[in-house]
């Protein structure tokens, strides 16, 4: 199985269809609901729901999914069943693995039932007619790329006694999201000092996105988010909530975090830890989400999804 540990919960849609071939004069018993084992559509949809809940136990590299949702529709033809199946769910992963084996199993359902009255039945079809929710969905894309600058506050990596790790995992992971990283800078634990580096980033070179890493905990030395006072003009709650937690559900320590987010101009400023570990697991929660709020800054609204 993939590792889908990393990903965050959205709802997740598939809508498949499968289509089985009979002939007229058994499509006219189903209408009639004259088949001897009884009415095929009926158990075909609780096969269907069943088959859904339980994709994982048939197909191995399925992920257990918590299913909200399985939606079971018919169309009757002149020699033909049509099946679609639709399925929904909260969560890390796809459900078209779920659709596409609910609708399978409704067709082989009603194959099973009404094998004994015709013989030339034939399974003509199963495929995948829609899928949402993924991280495909929520990326949005940019003509020209935006341009960002990464902050590392601290008195140890400024001053040459530690390396720096987590301010490259975000030029890493930023240059993965085709952005532009304009600038990047070690800095001490000093207010004065961030306060004057972002007022920069943001007045001067009106870059799009600052990430900063380091001094959102309880030393007497973190004073990033007293910083982040100063200077932004709207806060953005939501950023720091989901990051802190995402980061819950991977280590009981993220709620100490006290790291900002917020807005300058037309400048999104967001605190990291300074951990490695919680700078890569605030990026997986940050990205690509946070992208879509640079489209709302400059007034294009929310689009649906």
């Amino acid at each position: 199985m993939l590792d889908v540990s990393k990903k965050i919960k959205t709802l997740r849609t598939a809508t498949a269809q499968a289509i089985l071939k009979a002939k007229a004069d058994t499509i006219t018993l189903i209408r009639q609901n004259k088949i001897p084992k009884g009415n095929p559509l009926e158990v075909a949809k609780v096969a269907a729901i069943q088959a859904a809940k339980n994709t994982s136990q048939i197909i191995p590299y399925c992920h257990p999914l918590p299913i909200d949702f399985v939606g079971v529709e018919f169309a009757l033809g002149e020699n033909t069943i049509s099946v679609t199946t639709t399925v929904k769910a909260i969560y890390k992963t796809g459900v078209e693995m779920e659709a596409l084996t609910a609708a399978s199993v409704a067709v082989l359902t009603m194959y099973d039932m009404m094998k004994m009255l015709d013989e030339e039945m034939e399974m003509l079809s199963v495929k995948l007619i829609s899928k949402k929710g993924g991280k495909s969905d929520f990326k949005d894309l940019f003509v020209t790329p935006l341009r960002a600058a990464v902050l590392v506050m601290s008195d140890s990596i400024s001053s040459g006694k530690k390396d720096d790790l987590s301010g490259q995992l975000i030029i890493e992971r930023l240059q993965r999201e085709k952005i532009e990283v304009a600038d990047y800078k070690i800095i001490p634990d000093d207010a004065e000092k961030i306060v004057e580096t972002i007022l920069h980033y943001a007045d001067t070179m009106k870059l799009d996105l600052v990430l900063t890493t380091g001094g959102t905990g309880f030393s007497p030395r973190d004073t990033t988010p007293e910083a982040m006072k100063k200077i932004i003009e709207r806060e953005i709650p939501g950023i720091p909530e989901m990051l802190r937690a995402y980061g819950q559900e991977r280590t009981p320590y993220s709620m100490l975090s006290r790291g900002k987010a917020g807005i300058r101009g037309k400048t999104i400023i967001v605190n990291l830890p300074g951990s490695k570990r919680g700078v890569a697991e605030s990026l997986d929660a940050l990205f690509p989400s946070v992208l879509h709020s640079f489209k709302m800054l400059w007034g294009g609204g929310h689009l649906e999804k």
